[in-house]
């Protein structure tokens, strides 16, 4: 063979990288099984079929060898790290060898696709594969030589689509493989399968998921399947390429199973190699008799058979049985058979409301596995994460309803009237600094209405000003599991970041310890204003709502019932009487306090031109006890004394006016009784034929009726304007105070505690919704619904140190507010199915909208508006390494305050269940001495503030479940701890629930958590601290202390947020 000396010594000279692979090996030639001399060690440079010798990295090549006509003898034991390479021209074998078992299997490997040969086998495969995209693209060229008219009646290339049910994923399939063929004899292998997609339409390969890594066996079985989410483009046409791999160098803390991130390639430090891969048509898979194929695993130039590889399609409304010969564990291999049996079961109900969920739930993520029970027998769980529209959809609601709410008080400031010059200019002070707030408001939801794209905000998005309303991370989180001899269950968990306000900062604490100061603070404020109480101030809210409320109702009843006179209709003018009575009688309720009076008297003082007689002070609900309570505060005292009272002032005036009232309503009544009995008289005497009735029916005229009706009705909307207006005035006033005392601290905590509750809300809704749709069918939840209201538990794995704790003050103040929200299911009279908010910040009402079918599904009490109230509780154990130092250097009081307070909250709403719901109303395996069972062991586990107790999360998720609840889970960000506990729940509900077999826990475990790379990458968490305190609950079932922690699909996806 002729060659350039040359040119191949440059080449030997090239830098590291320009080579397939280099290295130390001992090289000897070899004749027969004797070697002519001892190894020496050379320096082995790869490149193309060209293996050059050196002496060392720097020196000349010494020899060259062409790996041409040549084949590898390579040693089977497990202590043997050489190879032999022979060659057809019967020159001298060529012994190498490596520095180890791994070093040596690499170098058999390249030097075995290093000739020609095994070169021109992979042009071939590529060649075919061309052949067949050619094929596949041969009609839209024909396309390209047809008349323009021709190519127009052909339209768009058609797809054949997969039939489905709705709201379901398109295509779900298992995976396993058999005699797959190792580099090496002995070698056991640890494969995952990546799994690609070709799309019909582009003919571009996607990468789309990767099952988990089973190790130890040629006959892997993988428990995480594929699943494509409704919107998918996927049809019958689209090919799926599955390619197997074998990981070899894997690191000593990778634990037996790991799940490859979707879309990612493994670790670059982790040495894989390629085994074989295959392709086939999805309408193949659905078509077939047994919608099972077997494939041919292939080496990349399709010579060699390495394997088979079998493809089943899933469909969640059957089941696989295995017998329990049939299942076999192994600790070392993890080996498992399976044997199907299809057999139809009850689905999961609920299919009719997908309309009304869609609106709600976005963008779907499905996975789908499936794990042996305790009695062998095969189980399906679908793990479906979900975006939701209402992380935006319900702040905006909100921030409307704010700026709606705050121009309603700007007003009511400014119509005060004249007020004397210190008062005036304490109100102009205060309406500049409200309308500054306002304008915040207002370019916040301007930025937030021009928000496109995702639905959801992101962890590294929490400090953005324009999103501080929005929720971070908020996802539905639901397990769906389809096993034999059970009925198809849901578990769902709301996933979501800690409601704080991120932007403003955690440097002077939360909510709970601002609010606490502030409060103090305002009780101290001097002579310049008058202090009123949070009660007080938020009765003043409570009356001007009512006022706003009840006005136009009493004012369009007093019309109808006009309208009734002069239609001269005795039945349409008892009802209208009736109605009008009722909203008057609670209008007239409404000012029947203390503080309007106190009130009155303030701002009769506050007017220019007063003249002082003697020091008194105003009655500021002295009588509810107030000034009782708060004597102990001497500058409060002397405020309140610096408060004049006027000689002239007529305290009983208010008295008059708002009984004046009452009395212009009894007057219309007792004309309308009047009249009534008068019209009932005129008919007894008209069926007499009395001489008398021509004048009776001319008295009865409708004109008569309206004209004596008029007067009164008047007068009543007069008495009731004056009583508004001085109302109006009088509660203003006292807002104006409450705003005085404060400026410019209490329009920010205002607007953190809207922030902090707006995140709150929108998981709030979220939860309600999608527990509402779950128990359509449940009579008992229905009928506890409407009885006793919703159970609402968070879960909470914040920190009492540092920024966290700032954190959680602010969740505990923002779950809290959440008892002032109150929910309403109306029937849809469209196709918007988004929920509406109307109230105020001191009430609010969700109005939930259904369609027509599920509507009729609810009970009467509900169709007919009754409010659903709320019990939100939260339990927080901090587990991170920041609260191993807040309980070794810190304080954990403000948790144990947390726990302790919403026990009571719990222990409130379990007796209201007991006294208001039937004994059966709850399944049969939970009865209400479980319940008992699980309060007090809370109690005890609470009162024992061990730290970093566990229990305390496991005792209230499950007293959740049992009464109905909606479950949430929240940490920081809601990735890293959240994942943790999500994935641990489910798995524990698997074996306590639907048996689970015990030996498949770690496995079930592993498959629903992330791989140690990305782990350690994507998440703050230190491993080894979250696996001490996750699994110190399960110390009796056997390994699960040895294994490391598990992310579910939520960690998966929140990865890249």
């Amino acid at each position: 063979m002729r060659f350039n000396a040359k040119d191949l010594a440059s080449l030997a000279r090239r830098p590291s990288g320009c080579f397939d692979k280099e290295g130390k090996l001992k090289i000897c030639r070899v004749v027969g099984d004797e070697k002519l001399i001892e190894p020496r060690e050379r320096w082995c440079r790869l490149k193309g079929n060209l293996l050059f010798l050196m002496k060392n990295k720097s020196s000349e090549a010494s020899e060259v060898v062409i790996l041409e006509r040549c084949w590898i003898v390579e040693f089977r034991s497990k202590t043997d790290v050489s190879i032999v390479l022979k060659f057809q021209s019967g020159e001298a074998d060529l012994y190498l060898e490596a520095a180890s078992k791994p070093d040596c299997e690499s170098w058999a490997v390249a030097l075995g696709e290093a000739n020609s040969e095994g070169l021109q086998n992979k042009i071939q495969q590529l060649r075919r594969l061309i052949m067949e995209i050619k094929e596949e693209r041969s009609s839209d060229e024909a396309r390209q030589f047809l008349p323009s008219s021709q190519v127009d009646s052909l339209g768009e290339p058609q797809f054949t689509s997969i039939q489905r049910i709705a709201n379901e994923p398109k295509l779900e399939f298992s995976l396993a493989c058999k005699d797959l063929v190792a580099a090496t004899r002995d070698r056991k292998l640890n494969t995952f399968i990546q799994v690609s997609v070709v799309h019909p339409a582009e003919h571009i390969l996607t990468r789309y998921t990767s099952t988990e890594i089973v190790e130890g066996t040629r006959d892997p079985l993988f428990l995480t399947g594929v699943t494509f989410p409704p919107e998918y483009p996927i049809y019958e046409e689209t090919k799926i390429k599955l390619t197997v791999y074998d990981v070899k160098d894997k690191p000593q803390d990778t634990v037996r199973t790991s799940v490859l991130p979707d879309h990612k390639e493994p670790r670059a430090d982790v040495g894989r190699s390629f085994l074989g891969c295959t392709t086939f048509r999805v309408g193949d898979l659905i078509k077939s008799k047994e919608q099972q194929l077997t494939l041919t695993l292939r080496t990349s130039d399709g010579g060699k058979t390495v394997g088979t590889i079998e493809v089943n399609l899933v469909k969640m409304g059957e089941l696989e049985d295995g017998e329990t010969d049939h299942i076999t564990t192994d600790a070392q291999d993890q080996k498992c058979a399976l044997v199907r049996e299809c057999t139809a079961t009850e689905g999961v109900s609920g299919k009719d409301n997908l309309p009304s969920l869609n609106a709600v739930l976005k963008n779907p993520i499905c996975k789908l596995y499936r794990f042996p029970t305790s009695d062998n027998k095969w189980m399906r769980i679908r793990e479906q994460m979900a975006e939701t529209t209402l992380s935006f959809h319900v702040p905006k609601e909100l921030i409307n309803l704010h700026i709606k709410e705050d121009m309603r008080r700007n007003q009511e400031l400014k119509d005060l009237g004249e007020l004397a010059p210190h008062w005036d200019n304490m109100r102009k002070s205060v309406i500049a600094h409200c309308d500054q707030m306002l304008s915040m408001y207002q370019d916040t939801l301007a930025e937030l209405g021009k928000h496109t794209g995702s639905s959801f905000k992101s962890s590294c998005s929490k400090g953005e000003k324009t999103l501080e309303f929005i929720p971070i991370n908020l996802h539905l989180q639901r397990m769906h599991v389809h096993s034999p001899r059970l009925k198809d269950a849901l578990y769902d968990v709301i996933t979501v970041g800690a409601p704080a306000a991120h932007f403003q900062g955690f440097k002077n604490g939360g909510l709970r310890k601002l609010l606490s100061k502030f409060e103090a603070e305002r009780r101290n404020t001097g002579y310049q204003c008058i202090y009123y109480s949070p009660e007080n101030t938020a009765k003043a809210k409570e009356v001007l709502s009512n006022i706003n409320h009840l006005q136009p109702l009493i004012s369009s009843h007093a019309d109808l019932l006009l309208n009734s006179a002069s239609q001269h209709s005795p039945d349409s003018l008892k009802n209208s009487l009736k109605m009008l009575s009722e909203k008057t009688e609670l209008f007239v309720h409404a000012f029947k306090d203390q503080l309007v009076r106190s009130a009155l008297l303030a701002l009769y003082t506050a007017r220019p031109g007063c003249v002082l007689k003697k020091p008194a002070v105003p009655r500021n609900s002295a009588e509810e006890g107030d000034d009782l309570q708060h004597q102990g505060h001497p500058s409060q005292i002397k405020r309140q004394d610096s408060i004049p009272h006027h000689s002239e002032y007529d305290e009983e005036e208010w008295d008059r006016v708002w009984a004046n009232v009452g009395k212009s309503l009894n007057c219309v009544i007792a004309m309308v009784d009047r009249l009534l009995e008068k019209d009932n008289i005129s008919n007894i005497k008209e069926g007499e034929n009395d001489p008398s009735a021509a004048d009776c029916k001319v008295l009865h005229t409708g004109g008569d009726w309206y004209e004596q009706l008029y007067p009164l009705v008047i007068t009543l909307k007069d008495c009731m304007g004056e009583v508004v207006t001085r109302a109006k005035q009088s509660m203003a006033f006292v807002l104006l105070q409450e705003l005085a005392c404060g400026l410019p601290q209490c329009l920010m905590l205002t607007l953190r505690r809207d922030i902090v509750f707006s995140q709150a809300l929108a998981g709030l809704v979220c939860g309600f919704i999608i527990k509402l749709h779950t128990g359509l069918h449940d009579q008992g939840f229905l009928q506890q619904l409407h009885t006793v209201g919703l159970l609402v538990q968070y879960e909470g794995l914040l920190s009492t140190y540092s920024e966290e704790a700032g954190m959680l003050e602010d969740m505990a103040v923002g779950i809290s507010d959440l008892q002032k929200v109150m929910f309403k299911v109306i029937e849809a009279k469209s196709e918007d199915f988004l929920p509406v908010i109307t109230g105020r910040r001191e009430h609010y009402v969700i109005e939930v909208q259904l369609p027509a079918k599920m509507f009729e599904l609810l009970p009467q009490e509900i169709k007919e508006g009754k409010l659903l109230r709320m019990y939100p509780v939260l339990f927080n154990v901090g587990i991170n390494e920041q609260q191993t130092l807040a309980e070794r250097f810190g304080d954990t009081t403000l948790q144990e305050n947390i726990n302790q307070e919403n026990l009571e909250l719990l222990k409130e709403y379990y007796k209201l269940f007991t006294e208001k719901m039937p004994p059966d109303c709850l399944p049969h395996f939970q009865e209400q001495n479980d319940l008992k069972g699980l309060l007090e062991n809370l109690h005890q586990n609470i009162q024992a503030k061990k730290r970093k107790n566990v229990e305390i999360m496991w005792l209230a998720a499950t007293i959740c479940r049992k009464l109905n609840g909606v479950r949430f889970t929240c940490c920081k960000s809601a990735k890293d701890r959240t994942s943790m506990s999500v994935t641990l729940e489910q798995c524990s509900i698997l074996r306590d629930e639907h048996q689970l077999h015990k030996d498949f826990f770690i496995r079930a475990l592993d498959c629903m958590r992330r791989c140690q790379q990305v782990m350690k990458q994507g998440f703050s968490v230190k491993v080894l601290e979250l696996r001490r305190i996750f699994f110190k609950h399960n110390e009796g079932i056997s390994g699960v202390g040895s294994d490391l922690s598990s992310f579910p699909l939520l960690a998966t996806q929140l990865l890249k947020l």
